[in-house]
């Protein structure tokens, strides 16, 4: 079995942001199919032996949400592929990553701190750098401009086709 978790910040008004675009992954793999599941603080869509899932909590929570998934379903953290983006990556450039630091992202940070270790998956989207020197912390809560949504769409086609669906 393995585990798809896309990170991101629940409320509406984050929802077209840099910071959810992990979300916004699982969002369009699950097609509004999620299965509501409170006491782990997340909503799960499951297509045979995968588990697509976003957490119903704050991204900087998000460890407590990936490790209650994995206990619940006895997930190896080895299967765990956490999507989420990434600053040190150009708009639309991905790689994917195994047993790496979390290179200051919070919700990262907040898995490896749960879960004990950082051997799992990594799905790092680039959102590339702010050019007017704007705060990373409200860089990321901005949305993606009009000719980089454009490549951010592909992106995410990309990689939905790279993970089967």
């Amino acid at each position: 079995m393995k585990l798809y978790f896309g990170l991101g910040n629940p409320d509406t008004k984050y929802q077209n942001t840099r910071h959810n675009l992990g979300q916004m992954i699982i969002n369009q793999i699950a097609d509004g199919k999620y299965e509501n599941f409170p006491k782990l603080k997340a909503k799960i869509f499951r297509d045979g032996d995968k588990f697509f899932a976003i957490s119903t909590d704050y991204m900087n929570l998000s460890g407590e949400t990936a490790q209650k998934i994995l206990n619940y379903f006895k997930i190896d953290p080895k299967d765990l592929y956490v999507i989420h983006d990434d600053l040190d990556l150009g708009v639309g450039e991905y790689k994917s990553q195994f047993d790496r630091g979390p290179a200051g992202h919070n919700g990262v940070i907040s898995i490896i701190e749960n879960l004990g270790t950082q051997a799992f998956n990594r799905i790092r989207i680039g959102i590339g750098k702010s050019q007017n020197n704007i705060p990373v912390e409200d860089y990321v809560l901005q949305s993606f401009l009009p000719e980089e949504r454009a490549i951010i769409d592909n992106t995410i086609k990309e990689i939905i086709n790279s993970l089967g669906r």
